[in-house]
């Protein structure tokens, strides 16, 4: 088992199964991606001028190819995620036509966290979310020819945005390409479920994984373990909104309006501000989903952010 190392100079801001890997690797290795900011542009002085006028093209900032011998097609690339550490600095924010109120904040908005330790610190009213990263992207080489870009997940993996993909964590994704060809970035310091504004706690990061490849036991779409606890922040219970209704999605959108509503009027910040602290500390719960014709969608917050 040998041990490698990939900078973050040279990114992959897609998905191609004809990729030239910059990296081959035997089962069992390990390598250290130098992920870098998310999008690949973001700096600690941006504003919101700037952010009104990201460049998708370099999205997601990829770290990749990794090509692991012996994978083939209906085999399943094992991943084991082994550390995460940050860079001091991250950025959440919302955008324009983007996120699950676009309509609502129909405007740019980009917000700096400080991280020291094993803390977010939100830099508003002593607000803080506990350090658990994640990489929000990561996945292998899809089944189609062509190129396609990373903004959805898909069969391969991709950007999924699952906070428990974090350290601990064990991943199989289903390989359609020889040696798997994996990358991954869109590296998250914090994330509630569901990302419901756009972004999580957006870093560059250096993350460790170890491969292997288990073979002719393929899954149909990307599974794994997580180890507990569940939640990162559980000790002072949470504040939870509902919403019912037919459809899920806008559900989804009132338990997230009612919610900014009531950290708006407890605990002092913007609506913008409490948006992204629900994109980045509130997890979104399909409470129940058999008694038609409503459904119940609930968000989680955890109170132990607010001091």
């Amino acid at each position: 088992m040998a041990a490698h190392h990939l900078s973050g100079d040279i990114t992959q801001p897609f998905w191609d199964r004809s990729v030239k890997p910059r990296l081959e690797i035997d089962p069992g290795d390990t390598v250290v991606f130098e992920c870098p900011e998310p999008c690949g542009q973001v700096t600690p002085e941006w504003t919101d001028k700037e952010l009104a006028s990201i460049d998708f093209e370099p999205i997601h900032a990829l770290v990749g190819s990794v090509f692991v011998k012996g994978a083939q097609p209906g085999d399943a690339l094992q991943v084991d995620v082994l550390d995460l550490q940050h860079h001091n600095w991250a950025w959440s924010g919302h955008l324009q036509h983007f996120g699950l109120l676009a309509e609502e904040f129909d405007f740019a908005y980009i917000h700096h966290w400080e991280l020291k330790d094993n803390i977010c610190h939100f830099g508003v009213n002593n607000i803080t979310v506990p350090f658990s990263p994640f990489c929000g992207t990561m996945g292998v080489a899809p089944a189609e020819d062509g190129r396609r870009d990373t903004i959805a997940p898909g069969f391969n993996g991709g950007n999924m945005d699952i906070r428990d993909m974090g350290a601990g964590s064990r991943i199989w994704f289903p390989v359609y390409a020889e040696g798997a060809l994996f990358a991954c970035g869109d590296c998250h310091s914090a994330q509630g479920q569901g990302e419901l504004c756009g972004t999580g706690v957006e870093s560059p990061m250096t993350v460790t994984l170890k491969f292997d490849v288990v073979k002719d036991n393929g899954p149909k779409e990307v599974q794994f373990f997580k180890p507990s606890p569940v939640h990162p922040n559980d000790s002072k219970g949470f504040h939870v909104t509902t919403a019912n209704g037919p459809d899920l999605y806008a559900n989804a959108q009132n338990a997230a309006r009612y919610m900014i509503d009531w950290i708006v009027d407890n605990h002092g910040v913007t609506r913008s501000q409490a948006y992204v602290l629900c994109s980045t500390a509130g997890d979104l719960v399909i409470s129940e989903i058999v008694d038609a014709p409503n459904f119940i969608v609930s968000l989680y917050m955890p109170l132990g952010i607010f001091k």
